[in-house]
């Protein structure tokens, strides 16, 4: 999003906001020709190969555009019985990401290692992997869209010599640009939870959504790493854009993705090559965090309640049987297996915040009031 429409998207966000979100309809911005185009792609189930997936089959709107099976701790591909390493973060408000640099300190980029370096990079990545979409080629993936009912919308975005194979890397990056265009609108960014009503005065907090911000902000130490002030204007999306490793231990429901029992996701050290850096994982947003489970880049933890309690006893509680990890009974109660990774990996704000059960419930009280679709009384 450049920066004149970004400027735009905050004025009528404000607008909608002092307005009162007196309906949905009235907040969703009119979409232009590129972003209806990146809509359809978005939502086309027959780009893959076969045909049956699509970006929403992982990113779904009813689930905060990320995987709507949430059963899985990673998603299946369009081949049955494929799978990736990681969980599918959520689209939504991704395009507040700024772009990966190692300047002044590693921030941004799409994906959970930040290997995309913006919207556009990241849209071309699942439409070529065997794991995801499985098209074998970039040419595959256009001559699809070339029999698709928006062929002429695509040319005329694209231009009318789109579909010519010797245009074809152009008409990739253009169908990928168009579909980050789209997660650039208010579909994807609606801005529309209980904290915003709040922000904007338009509404109050119970007594335990408002200990869980106090806790949030204060001793649960939350928001170190998922800020929840900004300045300038701009949006909370509550995350500081960067990579952090909180020791979250191995999934031991992987093996059915056939992976070696010896795999270890590096995660930013992986993508750099750089063990400094070994373990990191990106701070995603918590917009809509209550429809987004499981959670961690390996979705090993699958709710909210188990989220909080993980960073207020991670050092506390002793491990869970090393023969059956994170599907020990205990696990996420009574018991945590150890890290996955304890290279580079923080400690001052995860592990040991000495919250109460009543605490640890209000700090995921005051997380459901991120949820979008918000109604005021």
């Amino acid at each position: 999003m450049n920066k004149k429409r970004f400027v735009a998207f905050v004025v009528l966000l404000g607008a909608v906001l002092v307005l009162g979100f007196t309906a949905q309809a009235a907040f969703a911005q009119q979409l232009t020709a590129r972003e209806q185009l990146g809509k359809n792609l978005f939502f086309d189930t027959d780009l893959s190969e076969p045909a049956g997936q699509g970006c929403v089959s992982c990113h779904h709107p009813d689930f905060g555009f990320a995987e709507p099976d949430q059963f899985l701790p990673v998603s299946e591909g369009v081949i049955t019985g494929r799978f990736g390493t990681r969980n599918s973060p959520s689209a939504a408000y991704a395009v507040f990401f700024p772009e990966f640099t190692l300047k002044g300190g590693i921030q941004g980029g799409q994906f959970w290692d930040g290997r995309a370096a913006n919207l556009t990079e990241q849209a071309k990545g699942p439409f070529l992997n065997p794991v995801e979409m499985n098209n074998t080629s970039k040419a595959q993936v256009i001559a699809k869209i070339a029999v698709s009912a928006y062929a002429a919308q695509f040319q005329q975005i694209c231009g009318p010599d789109a579909f010519a194979l010797a245009n074809t890397e152009a008409a990739y990056h253009c169908m990928a640009a168009s579909i980050a265009a789209f997660e650039g609108t208010s579909e994807l960014n609606k801005f529309t939870s209980k904290f915003d009503f709040v922000q904007r005065g338009m509404g109050a907090f119970t007594s335990q959504e408002a200990l869980g911000q106090a806790l949030f902000e204060g001793r649960g130490k939350c928001a170190h790493c998922h800020t929840s002030k900004v300045g300038g204007g701009l949006p909370v999306v509550f995350t500081d854009f960067k990579f952090h490793n909180i020791g979250v231990p191995k999934n031991s429901e992987f093996p059915f993705t056939l992976l070696p029992a010896n795999f270890v996701d590096l995660g930013l050290g992986g993508f750099l090559s750089d063990p400094r850096q070994n373990g990191r994982f990106k701070t995603t947003h918590i917009r809509n965090i209550e429809l987004t489970g499981p959670f961690m880049h390996n979705g090993v933890i699958k709710t909210l309640k188990q989220v909080v309690h993980f960073y207020n006893t991670r050092d506390v509680l002793p491990p869970c049987d090393p023969a059956l990890g994170s599907l020990d009974p205990n696990f996420g109660t009574l018991c945590w297996p150890p890290p996955e990774l304890t290279q580079n990996m923080d400690s001052s704000f995860v592990g040991n915040l000495g919250l109460t059960d009543a605490e640890e419930n209000a700090i995921v009280a005051f997380m459901l009031t991120l949820t979008d679709g918000y109604m005021s009384p």
